[in-house]
């Protein structure tokens, strides 16, 4: 989700063509990257997101153009990514994916910033999702999201933006061989990655959307509880409840009291 208020970071504009011209020294961050995470997922990632991963066939050595995932993403599920600015504001976010577009901001993180980086970037946003992207299930959800969330009103937003961050960003899988990684901000992230599967520290337990749509998180730590589901088709289930109503309901109820400490305030223009 598009969160913070401003970026050092620029999105690179497509030519007439669509295509965009990246440096060596991007492709060689893209390189490192991919290398990097591909070694770690391994195992850990979900069935379904490494048959897509296979399926988009990414090259390692360069950034892929848009047009290489869109020709994969609309032979399988109908969807394409959109290049979009470095942060875009949420009504621009669901009106995208409620036409089943994802967005996918056209920069790449900077080696200062390697290891994390806040705002989404084109890895985060093309090796975490779009292979999910491919799968049914994980599409119909995302576009039934957009759908609700384009609708709704910004408080709504606020509400619908936990279950998107429970699922599609930081979701689980508990499945007989154990638990798998299926949510995108996991996946593009080294230390969540081992963090979410074998530390003992983080909470995991079964979704609920309700609990989900109460529950606090904060973006900058690692997350103190995940939600798991059993498969990725149990989004089906979750796609067809009256999740407007359960939003209402969550608002009746409270969140949850948070399972982390506040943020500190940092007096700088670029807080938070």
């Amino acid at each position: 989700m598009k969160a913070k208020k401003h970026s050092q970071y620029v999105s690179k504009e497509p030519d007439a063509n669509g295509h965009i011209a990246w440096s060596d020294e991007e492709n060689s961050i893209w390189h490192n990257l991919v290398a990097r995470q591909l070694n770690i997922i391994t195992g850990k990632a979900c069935d379904e997101y490494m048959a897509g991963y296979e399926l988009l066939n990414l090259p390692h050595n360069r950034i892929p153009q848009l047009a290489e995932i869109n020709t994969v993403l609309a032979a399988t599920t109908g969807w394409q990514v959109a290049p979009v600015p470095a942060l875009i504001p949420f009504d621009e976010f669901f009106r995208l994916l409620a036409n089943k577009q994802f967005p996918v901001a056209t920069f790449i993180r900077s080696r200062e910033e390697f290891d994390y980086l806040q705002e989404p970037d084109i890895f985060h946003e093309v090796f975490g999702h779009c292979p999910l992207l491919t799968n049914p299930a994980f599409a119909h959800f995302t576009h039934q999201y957009g759908r609700l969330g384009y609708a709704a009103t910004p408080k709504e937003r606020v509400y619908l933006a936990r279950l998107y961050w429970f699922t599609v960003e930081f979701g689980l899988l508990d499945t007989a061989q154990g638990l798998r990684i299926y949510g995108g901000g996991i996946l593009s992230s080294p230390g969540e990655t081992l963090y979410a599967l074998e530390s003992d520290t983080p909470e995991r337990v079964p979704l609920t959307p309700l609990d989900a749509l109460r529950t606090p998180y904060r973006i900058d730590i690692m997350q103190p509880i995940y939600y798991t589901l059993k498969s990725v088709n149990q989004l089906f289930e979750i796609s067809d409840m009256d999740i407007m109503a359960l939003v209402h309901e969550a608002m009746e109820l409270g969140l949850f009291e948070p399972k982390f400490q506040p943020k500190e305030k940092v007096a700088t223009e670029s807080t938070m």
